[in-house]
């Protein structure tokens, strides 16, 4: 199977980090990639305040020490404090524009106010960075639409074989 593959799991919530409430959303992120995953992974996590400087250094660091792939949940809408894209795409050497609209289109069969989304992925050296709403339940329905996609992407990127459950989540990868 190779080497173990390194996720991070980034929670960017002020009350969620100052502790006035649990994290679910990085909880979420954690079970759903435990239901895709049957390749070997270790998750990186982090819980953050909606502060710009530490989103990016966060996505530095966690790309630095070797995560093929960084979910953040959180700070992905049109509020003041929302900055989670902007950090993101400080960060990053190339943007995937493609993982936001499907999760937007996606979450447009739930609520109507998925147009507020402004969730988006891009690259930064060999990591895939995706950025997820807040919500648990939008999580999920967000990774079940871009998933497939994710182990293909990183084999593009020379990391780690993501291997899948393929009775959860069948990935895309194109006969060779």
């Amino acid at each position: 199977m190779g080497q173990q593959a390194k996720i991070g799991i980034v929670t960017v919530s002020d009350r969620a980090s100052a502790g006035v409430y649990e994290d679910m959303s990085g909880q979420a992120i954690r079970d759903t990639l435990s239901d895709y995953l049957v390749s070997d992974w270790q998750a990186e996590y982090r819980l953050i305040p909606d502060e710009q400087p530490q989103i990016e250094q966060t996505l530095k660091d966690l790309a630095r020490e070797g995560c093929c792939l960084i979910v953040t949940t959180g700070g992905t809408g049109p509020a003041k404090r929302d900055v989670t894209p902007e950090a993101t795409e400080a960060v990053c050497d190339r943007m995937m524009p493609g993982f936001g609209e499907l999760m937007r289109q996606e979450s447009l069969k739930y609520v109507p106010t998925a147009i507020l989304s402004r969730q988006t992925a891009g690259l930064r050296g060999s990591c895939l960075i995706i950025n997820l709403p807040g919500k648990p339940k939008a999580i999920r329905q967000c990774l079940d639409a871009v998933f497939p996609a994710v182990p293909y992407c990183i084999d593009l990127m020379e990391g780690p074989y993501l291997e899948c459950n393929e009775d959860v989540i069948k990935p895309f990868r194109p006969k060779s």
